[in-house]
């Protein structure tokens, strides 16, 4: 069964941050992850802030129409995490329900070209290149969303977000309704909703249902952005479906969000035994033990992973 906390949920951490709950494992990343004793001067420091924090602020602020600060949370959401895509793709729709589609141009580029799988985001940039004047751009993601739309045939779980998608982008071009931008906020910014999201996608990943839990983790990344335990589970399921190179940058995600993340080093050391890299798994195996100064599950794990392929 994959470990990722003490707690089977993200809002059942026992820390709040700001409101947002946290993990014990971010817990121990914001512990343990620096902070005084730096080589530069506070004035020559860049302000540092807590992606998963940020965003889960924008998004409340989204619902809440507070569109100038969900844009100030999203910005420094790509600030600190520049490859998550639903930091660049709620950028957008607060840009776009400000009523500033130009601005919102280039933050959905970004979440169409770091989650290549968002269905929403290319929808939704579709719609404002219409509305930009820009059709050509807006017939090639038609033709990709098309393109998907034949590949997925009946079964694929994107299947409904595909045909949407379609539709609305075919409306707009014949001068229909245009179709509102976004998703529904208020079911992500629900905590409890937004848990159950989450535990969907657990418990999934613990019966082996690896597709099925990334489907949910998609939803759960919507709701908690950039946060190390769902990049994780991202990670460690596209290992399990043998996409090594997908679980790779997941779990990169993962510790660059939070160094001392214990799921994410034991996962992605696994991750180099399976592939051959001993030395790179042992570089893990180094970091658990330097973290869990009185030993920890984790790096017994891997240290097993090890052993047994040097046997």
């Amino acid at each position: 069964m994959f470990r990722i906390g003490q707690s089977k949920s993200l809002f059942g951490a026992v820390l709040l941050v700001g409101g947002i709950s946290l993990s014990p494992f971010y817990m121990a990343m914001a512990a343990g992850g620096g902070g005084g004793g730096g080589g530069s001067a506070p004035s020559a420091s860049a302000p540092r802030y807590d992606p998963a924090e940020e965003y889960r602020s924008g998004i409340n602020a989204l619902n809440a129409d507070n569109y100038k600060a969900a844009i100030k949370h999203f910005r420094r959401v790509t600030k600190s995490a520049r490859k998550n895509a639903q930091g660049h793709y709620f950028l957008g729709v607060s840009y776009l329900r400000s009523g500033d589609a130009k601005k919102a141009r280039k933050p959905l580029e970004s979440a169409v070209k770091y989650g290549d799988d968002m269905i929403v985001a290319k929808r939704d940039l579709a719609l404002v290149y219409l509305k930009l004047g820009r059709s050509t751009d807006a017939q090639a993601l038609l033709q990709d969303l098309t393109k998907r739309d034949k590949a997925c045939a009946q079964s694929c779980s994107d299947k409904g977000a595909i045909t949407q998608a379609i539709a609305a982008i075919e409306t707009a071009m014949k001068g229909g309704a245009q179709a509102s931008y976004g998703v529904d906020v208020k079911a992500l910014a629900d905590a409890s909703t937004a848990d159950q999201f989450y535990y969907e996608a657990v418990s999934a990943i613990n019966r082996g249902e690896f597709e099925t839990g990334l489907h949910h983790l998609k939803t759960a990344a919507l709701a908690f952005g950039p946060h190390p335990d769902i990049l994780t589970y991202q990670g460690f399921a596209n290992r399990k479906l043998a996409r090594f190179e997908t679980a790779e940058g997941y779990y990169n995600r993962a510790l660059a969000i939070a160094p001392n993340h214990l799921g994410a080093l034991e996962y992605y050391g696994e991750l180099k035994v399976e592939r051959g890299d001993l030395s790179g798994a042992r570089w893990h195996l180094a970091k658990l033990d330097a973290i869990c100064t009185f030993g920890c599950f984790e790096a017994e794990e891997l240290r097993g992973w090890i052993q047994n392929a040097g046997a």
